[in-house]
């Protein structure tokens, strides 16, 4: 990869990142009058935690990770939006993507006025690993990768992934969502071998907490640190690490969540394939199952008359009259079940 420095804006690589009340004392003590906090209604007058250590520490034990790889962001749209802020200039550096795939990385490259190059999956929505290459030139700072991707559900090819790694001299930035449902292991693992990597994960998805909005990043110590010289000082409010803690005390009870979620989607899938009207079956490693169908604007607009709610895909490249479906409970997945029959 190129050094750092040749990727990270210049004006991010000068910036004097702001220093809070939080930042310049660690410790405890018995009067805090340094943060200009109200000293009433302890314990949420005072400011959270900057870096949010005590959950770094419980997921690093549970990533198996070291703590100073981590970033927490407002879900993994804050960590995404950070990756464009710290590397791309605006007006002048690219991103390459594949296609279809999370709206927000193009998105994002909008608001940052950012090049976005999509480039088209292959049969099987893998990638096209000699286009994505051939996308990249001198201001290509980026690559976006999702795997398990969204919305076709497909983990992308291992032998793929680390190509597109050791030959991009940029960041690659791989998007693990749905990574729990898929019985491979997470990029996370490998931060020593790829430097120039950056792996999301998220509370959202196996976690059951999307609303909650905590998202993770792994990077090596010098990549973090460059994102957290840009992020809000108090990014993860209080409430929010507390229910982190909490939760990451059991990561025994999400395992169980994600298989029984795993044997579901067998269960549906296995439903959905006796439906005439359903032409095709995604083979997918996610918590969602695309389907392709005779039309997906009547049955999306028939399940919605149902009261229930799948997301209509049809206008997606590569995904014509298609529906994605999350994977719900049991009865959940039943009134779906027993809505198309008479459909």
């Amino acid at each position: 990869m190129k050094e750092l420095s040749q990727l990270v804006r210049p004006n991010i690589l000068k910036l004097k990142p702001y220093s809070c009340a939080r930042d310049e004392f660690k410790g405890e003590a018995s009067v805090y009058l340094d943060a200009n906090e109200n000293p009433r209604n302890d314990p949420y007058n005072r400011y959270p935690d900057p870096l949010q250590w005590a959950v770094k520490h419980r997921v690093a034990e549970v990533k198996h990770v070291d703590a100073k790889n981590i970033l927490f962001g407002n879900g993994s749209d804050e960590p995404i939006d950070l990756v464009y802020r710290a590397f791309c200039e605006p007006g002048v550096d690219n991103v390459v993507a594949i296609a279809p795939t999370y709206g927000m990385y193009e998105v994002c490259a909008d608001v940052n006025n950012v090049e976005y190059r999509a480039v088209l999956l292959k049969e099987g929505f893998q990638i096209d690993v000699d286009a994505m290459l051939a996308a990249v030139d001198d201001h290509t700072k980026v690559m976006w990768l999702c795997s398990p991707n969204n919305p076709t559900g497909n983990c992308l090819k291992d032998g793929d992934i680390e190509k597109l790694l050791k030959e991009f001299g940029g960041i690659v930035v791989i998007d693990e969502a749905y990574w729990d449902f898929c019985g491979r292991e997470s990029y996370s693992q490998k931060l020593a071998k790829y430097p120039n990597m950056i792996v999301l994960q998220t509370f959202s998805k196996a976690w059951a907490s999307a609303s909650v909005r905590l998202g993770m990043a792994f990077a090596s110590e010098e990549i973090i640190g460059i994102l957290n010289k840009i992020k809000y000082p108090y990014n993860i409010n209080k409430l929010t690490q507390d229910y982190a803690l909490k939760i990451l005390k059991n990561p025994d009870v999400i395992k169980n969540w994600a298989k029984e979620t795993i044997s579901l989607r067998s269960d549906l899938v296995y439903e959905l394939k006796g439906f005439n009207f359903v032409e095709k079956i995604y083979p997918t490693d996610a918590n969602f199952v695309l389907v392709k169908v005779t039309d997906a604007n009547g049955l999306y607009a028939y399940l919605t008359e149902c009261g229930i709610i799948v997301r209509n895909r049809h206008r997606v490249q590569l995904c014509g009259n298609c529906v994605r479906i999350t994977i719900g409970t049991k009865e959940e997945n039943e009134e779906l079940i027993k809505a198309l029959k008479k459909y």
